[in-house]
């Protein structure tokens, strides 16, 4: 597959949990796809943040790998994300807490 032409990207929170709700979560995703613009790493084209999923129609620049676009723009964002949970909402953040032992996800189905 060619990673540079226009592509449609999803990545929804785990259990479908409303974490994006707060304006400040949507903010830290916004300030990311900036970043990854001013970056020249992706042209974004338009996209919409939902409480608990995103959605973005983007192109990956030439010189860089779909695979490490993606996974550096959702490492950065719930990174931010969980610095605010641990600091003002930490009964929140155990809410997200997965026991992969005895948990069953499919994780083929976090991000399209």
């Amino acid at each position: 597959m060619n990673p540079h032409y226009i592509q449609f990207f999803t990545a929804t929170i785990l259990w479908w949990k409303k974490l994006l709700q707060p304006d400040k979560y949507k903010q830290i995703i916004v300030d990311s796809m900036r970043f990854l613009v001013n970056d020249k790493r992706v042209k974004i084209y338009g996209f919409v943040i939902m409480p608990n999923h995103i959605h973005l129609v983007w192109r990956i620049q030439d010189n860089h790998l779909l695979e490490d676009v993606q996974r550096d723009f959702l490492k950065y964002t719930a990174q931010q994300i969980k610095f605010d949970l641990q600091a003002h909402h930490p009964q929140v953040l155990a809410t997200f807490e997965v026991n992969l032992k005895t948990e069953n996800i499919n994780f083929g189905n976090a991000i399209h």
